[in-house]
């Protein structure tokens, strides 16, 4: 224990150390045209990473206590590849100088104590999001002079925010956010360091404690590259007045939800404070005081406005009350051509059949009137005006009619726990979302054909409710923290994507029913066994993806009876054996397979899958997905010699059979793959001289 308290002071001295060495500085001239210069580094370039650079890495990762999703596995020492830290996951140089550019480390579910990385000095692009380090803010990112973008949203770190991130004076995006639940960790008591950020077009200090800069509106004034402002539940300081302070002509997107700030504006001043926003799209001023009962007419003139949120707005005039009663609203809101968003959450909005009624529905696409009791149900009229909006939320309004089946809110910042779905529910889709904690005991809907959750933070098991969603096609669950073994799945489904999850257990036994199965992805898990000789019966698998798991034995032959296959990753296993034989039976891999089509599924295929070429992980589209033809069984332990028939699938776009134990020779007829880009075969026992049809391979 005493050692550890010696190691932590040590680092605390170190960061304070380092802060103290870093002052403010003014740009350099020659800044934007080394820029301009720098590219991202290429891997094919003999450039490597610089040594002081690669071991502060690698004393960061020392730092990091919790890394159950093994983000940083690929950080470590070794043969000189794996040193090479430009290689490392996370990591990207610049191909001119080997230098560090870019550390993206955001939502990799680390845990620990970060220490400094100073050395990386031409650092550009430095994003620790969504992580849990412990400590205070780290003072030292303000050395990184050259930082463009810098991200340290939902973190755990405490204390006041550092004035030393004056330094970064050529940082245009600036993202400090914490959650509702920690915003009162951090604070600032001086906001004068953003002075000196004069390119900076994105700050977002939500949820810190603000409520001791009291000339905040000043300061943002003096940053004439702002478009967008974040400052939700800071408790800012000062009145609706000083919101008049504020220089709004330049900006595009504006939040100071969740402040409260004393009486409402006047109407002389409302007009001053809603006639400056010439170009604001983005407005949100849920749950402050601001505005008094009535939506004021000059919201009408905002022309560009798109999103517009004024729920649980505080009303001083009943104290009693902490929401008000906005009337006349649907005629302001008729009056903003480009509105597409609104949220009335917890408004007091009264007489539903009057007021709805008057709403054009015909231009938005969400609208949230969630917690606002009309006392009856609206009229069933009214209902078929909603058809073409893609978000709709009515909770305890007390309406009923025809609700959508199809909810599409992926790619928002919709967090808290998923609630129990609409039994008329079809497709679901909220992907890219803050949303935590578990899925409900009971979750689904008898209806439900399309599941997209992929890319939250959904923790737990996947209840076992999920196998009565018969009529279930398409299930997304990847980018999220579930564990423990797969509950039995509706043998129904077509696509079933479970990559970057914490599922442990063997291959599941129940998949050898699941006849109209294309798509199987269960990558980065921990799953573990022996691949079953079944796997062969999935006749309709296009794409099977199982790399980054801990299968082990042989590859079974039978993988060879997916004649339909067109993209096989089983990297980063414990496989071994040898390659499987009859490899020309896989006719997909050929250019006599016909193109599949993905129509059906264009909409939901977003970033999921991903192939390494040429040492680059390369993620693609649905549109892209049918040229992709891929064979890689990359770092496993498989033993012999590559089969001949291999050079039988002249389609395969990206072949990697490097980081095994193959020995004998490169097959004579390699040069029959013309389709052939990236070929990679390092890291075995090959021997022999290389084949002359090696050369007509234009990579």
């Amino acid at each position: 224990m005493a050692c550890s308290r010696l190691a932590a002071a040590k680092l605390v001295l170190l960061v304070v150390a380092t802060a103290a060495a870093c002052s403010f500085s003014q740009p350099s001239a020659a800044t934007a045209a080394t820029h301009a210069l720098e590219q991202l580094r290429p891997d094919d370039t003999g450039v490597s990473c610089l040594p002081h650079e690669r071991d502060a890495l690698l004393t960061f990762k020392q730092g990091i206590t919790s890394d159950d999703d093994g983000f940083l596995a690929s950080w470590r020492r070794g043969q000189e590849e794996e040193e090479d830290c430009c290689r490392w996951r996370g990591v990207t140089c610049s191909n001119r100088t080997g230098h560090v550019v870019k550390l993206d480390l955001g939502d990799s579910g680390l845990q620990g104590q970060i220490s400094p990385l100073i050395s990386l000095e031409q650092l550009e692009y430095l994003d620790l999001s969504w992580n849990e380090f412990s400590g205070s803010f780290p003072a030292f990112v303000g050395c990184f002079k050259n930082l463009r973008y810098l991200n340290l949203s939902h973190t755990s770190f405490t204390g006041e925010v550092p004035h030393q991130l004056g330094n970064l004076s050529n940082l245009r995006e600036l993202d400090l956010a914490g959650s509702f639940m920690l915003y009162s960790h951090m604070h600032a008591t001086n906001l004068s360091w953003l002075a000196h950020m004069h390119y900076l077009e994105y700050l977002d200090m939500s949820y810190i404690n603000l409520s001791m800069v009291v000339d905040w509106p000043s300061v943002i004034n003096t940053i004439p590259s702002m478009e967008s402002l974040q400052l939700s539940g800071c408790s800012l300081p000062g009145t609706s007045q000083s919101m008049t302070q504020l220089n709004l002509t330049r900006l595009v997107e504006l939040d100071v939800s969740n402040n409260y700030f004393g009486n409402p504006l006047g109407t002389s001043n409302a007009l001053e404070f809603f006639g400056s926003m010439e170009n604001i799209r983005y407005l949100d001023l849920s749950g402050t005081s601001i505005l008094s009962g009535r939506v004021p007419p000059h919201l009408g003139n905002l022309s560009n406005l798109r999103h517009l949120g004024l729920g649980s707005l505080h009303n001083t005039m009943y104290a009693t009350d902490i929401s008000c009663t906005i009337t006349d609203w649907p005629l302001v809101v008729n009056m903003i051509p480009s509105l597409k968003v609104l949220y009335l959450i917890e408004c007091s909005l009264q007489s539903a059949n009057q007021s709805l009624a008057h709403l054009n529905l015909t231009k938005l696409e969400e609208l949230d009137l969630s917690l606002n009791y009309f006392g009856h149900p609206i009229a069933s009229c009214w209902f078929w005006k909603v058809k073409g909006i893609k978000y709709l939320s009515l909770i305890g309004t007390y309406l009923d009619g025809p609700f959508p089946d199809a909810l599409f809110l992926a790619l928002n910042r919709l967090n808290g726990q998923i609630p129990l779905l609409p039994k008329n529910l079809r497709t679901l889709d909220i992907a890219m979302n803050n949303f935590s904690g578990h899925l409900p005991v009971e979750f689904g809907a008898p209806h439900l054909e399309v599941i997209v959750l992929s890319s939250n933070h959904i923790t737990g098991h996947v209840p076992r409710s999920i196998f009565k969603l018969q009529k279930l096609s398409f299930l997304d669950l990847t980018n999220n923290s579930f564990y423990r073994e797969l509950p039995i799945m509706p043998n129904l489904l077509s696509c079933l994507l479970l990559s970057n999850n914490r599922f442990s257990g063997k291959f599941p036994s129940w998949l050898k029913s699941f006849s109209k199965l294309v798509f199987l992805d269960l990558s980065w898990n921990n799953l573990d066994g022996t691949l079953p000789i079944w796997i062969g019966d999935l006749a309709g698998l296009t794409i099977l993806q199982l790399d980054h798991n801990m299968f082990y034995g042989d590859i079974p032959v039978t993988i060879t009876n997916l004649i339909q296959l067109q993209l096989l990753n089983l990297a980063s296993n414990n496989l071994s054996g040898p390659t499987p034989q009859s490899l020309s039976n896989i006719i997909g891999m050929t250019t006599k397979a016909p193109k599949r089509e993905w129509i059906e599924f264009s909409e939901r295929l977003t970033d999921v899958l991903s192939v390494v070429m040429k040492h680059q992980e390369l993620k693609y589209h649905s549109d892209g997905i049918s040229d992709m033809v891929v064979i890689d069984l990359s770092l496993n332990h498989l033993t012999g010699e590559i089969p001949n028939e291999i050079t039988s699938l002249d389609g395969l776009v990206s072949l990697n059979l490097s980081w095994n134990h193959l020995s004998g020779k490169i097959p004579k007829n390699i040069g029959a793959m013309k389709s052939l880009e990236s070929l990679e075969l390092s890291r075995n026992n090959i021997s022999g001289e290389m084949p002359a049809g090696l050369s007509d391979l234009t990579f």
